[in-house]
């Protein structure tokens, strides 16, 4: 694996998905393997599950990670080609990425749709620059438009509640929820593409009209607009806000009808629930779902270590090579 930005990046998803959880039983299975290497991690804006857990995926390979915040810390870097810096920006991504490829073995980028220009936030021109430039493996911490880390990590948590039933394709259901403000559509499509590369379930997508996402992630999901009907023998409902695609970055509805609630889950089997986190209490989950024997939330988010790691063990096999 040269980069980690998609699920296309990815030749077996299933053997990615049967290391990470590998590295939970031994977390220290591989550390000698990154040792004498360095990761820098850049953040254009915040994290919390992300940084920390690539951090500790990283020192349990024996990596040294370096923490950036390129958005607090830094200069404002300039992406666009041939563009004349009179303005706010003071370092371009042509000088600023060949200097860290020089400092660091393997660069994790995490970067942000603006949500005003849907030509330019699916460009993905601010990750695609550093792999441009940088000329080392470059790992996404989420894009403009995908969070494969954070995907992986779903897959993985599925994975784990399925291990002793590896023949039953079970009911996925990817939920829309409420929230106050507009949200990107990156781990609503990650989490599409990644379900969909994989293969291992029944998927399905609800949520109120207008908030279809790109079909080049949800190829090959059943979309649903009745929430009641999509929630029908699920057996795993994931919960996530987005705002609209095709009026880009829109809120279209803020119906708080389709918070998920235990009365929701009566007509599921029993379905676990997930949410990436962070989650706003009682506006897209409410309180009695996420302290509910249902939630698996921590869960996932523990899971965030064994992904990154898995990733990392994947790019540094080919460094060693």
């Amino acid at each position: 694996m040269k980069n980690f930005i998609s699920a296309s990046d990815v030749t077996n998803i299933q053997q990615l998905v049967d290391n990470a959880l590998k590295y939970k039983l031994n977390p220290f299975l591989d550390g000698h393997l990154g040792k004498g290497k360095r990761i820098g991690l850049l953040f254009l804006n915040p994290s919390l599950r992300t940084r920390l857990s690539t951090q500790v995926a990283a020192a349990n390979l024996g990596m040294e990670a370096i923490v950036f915040n390129v958005d607090k810390e830094g200069w404002a870097l300039e992406f666009q080609e041939g563009a004349v810096m009179n303005g706010t920006t003071v370092e371009h991504i042509k000088d600023a990425a060949p200097v860290l490829g020089q400092y660091f073995d393997v660069l994790a980028i995490r970067t942000f749709p603006t949500l005003k220009n849907k030509a330019e936030d699916y460009s993905e021109m601010f990750i695609k620059q550093f792999i441009r430039f940088a000329g080392v493996p470059v790992v996404s911490l989420e894009s403009a438009t995908l969070h494969p880390l954070q995907s992986l990590t779903d897959i993985i948590t599925i994975q784990e509640l399925l291990k002793n039933a590896a023949a039953y394709k079970p009911k996925v259901v990817l939920s829309w929820a409420p929230h106050i403000k507009p949200l990107p559509q990156c781990v609503a499509n990650s989490f599409a593409q990644w379900v969909n590369a994989w293969g291992g379930a029944n998927f399905v997508i609800t949520h109120p009209e207008g908030y279809e996402l790109d079909e080049q992630f949800t190829n090959g999901a059943t979309v649903i607009h009745d929430q009641a009907e999509a929630l029908n023998n699920a057996d795993f409902v994931y919960v996530k806000n987005w705002s609209s695609y095709e009026q880009y970055g829109q809120q279209l509805s803020s119906d708080t009808s389709w918070m998920l609630t235990n009365e929701k889950l009566a007509i599921t089997n029993d379905a676990k629930v997930m949410h990436c986190l962070p989650v706003r209490r009682n506006i897209e989950l409410s309180d009695e779902i996420l302290d509910g024997p249902n939630s698996l939330v921590t869960q996932q988010a523990g899971n965030r270590v064994w992904a990154a790691q898995a990733v990392l063990a994947e790019i540094l096999n080919s460094l060693n090579q």
